[in-house]
């Protein structure tokens, strides 16, 4: 539950500290520019904290790696995918779009820390514990702080806890860990299909290239 607090705090730092025209700059998310990006976690932080008031009595469906289910690489036809660009765009001025960011990121991140681990929520259908939950969306927000900065080079990246908590949610997900060659960054950004493996690190990664991307969904 640490790891979830650092790495959002991290994140919403990082957006906080953006300038205004950084907001039209693409994101790492293909189709979406930074603005969609922000919006996006307003819709995650609304989620955790929907998540978070839904208890659930049964034994835990998933866990903290089986919550993430692979899924094909997105084409913008989904309707919620389609519906971003334009709620971000309603913004108008970053400003508020930070500010509403700050507002109900503020407002998951407190109930994440007053949450009980050990509490069985559900969500899509699955039940799992709230720290399971959480450590889930450490996956999220790293994934999603390296996708705010694909372009914004100065801009702090994701704390390097979370960014080896990540990588090794992946490395379960995929079944297999990823040459010591890669960085965690190169291994999450290359293992979710963020950016193609470059020739050396293809050699260095053998049969399991094949199996690449991972899309998480």
């Amino acid at each position: 539950m640490d790891l979830f607090s650092r790495s959002w705090t991290a994140l919403r730092t990082a957006v906080a500290e953006l300038a205004d025209e950084d907001f039209e700059r693409p994101s790492g998310c293909a189709g979406w520019l930074v603005r969609d990006l922000v919006c996006h976690l307003v819709i995650d932080a609304q989620d955790v904290l929907i998540t978070l008031v839904t208890p659930a009595t049964g034994e835990p469906t998933v866990d903290a790696v089986t919550y993430w289910k692979l899924v094909e690489p997105p084409t913008g036809e989904d309707p919620l995918d389609a519906l971003v660009p334009r709620l971000a765009a309603a913004y108008g001025e970053p400003r508020w779009l930070t500010f509403h960011l700050d507002d109900v990121g503020s407002a998951a991140g407190r109930a994440a820390e007053l949450a009980d681990p050990a509490a069985r929520v559900s969500t899509q259908g699955e039940v799992l514990t709230v720290g399971d939950y959480l450590s889930a969306y450490v996956v999220e927000w790293t994934l999603h702080h390296l996708d705010l900065i694909a372009h914004l080079p100065s801009a702090p990246g994701p704390p390097a806890e979370a960014l080896a908590a990540a990588r090794a949610s992946l490395e379960k997900i995929a079944g297999s860990a990823f040459p010591a060659s890669l960085s965690d960054t190169d291994a999450l950004l290359v293992g979710t299909g963020r950016r193609a493996p470059t020739g050396q690190e293809e050699d260095a990664l053998g049969h399991f290239a094949a199996k690449l991307p991972f899309i998480l969904g």
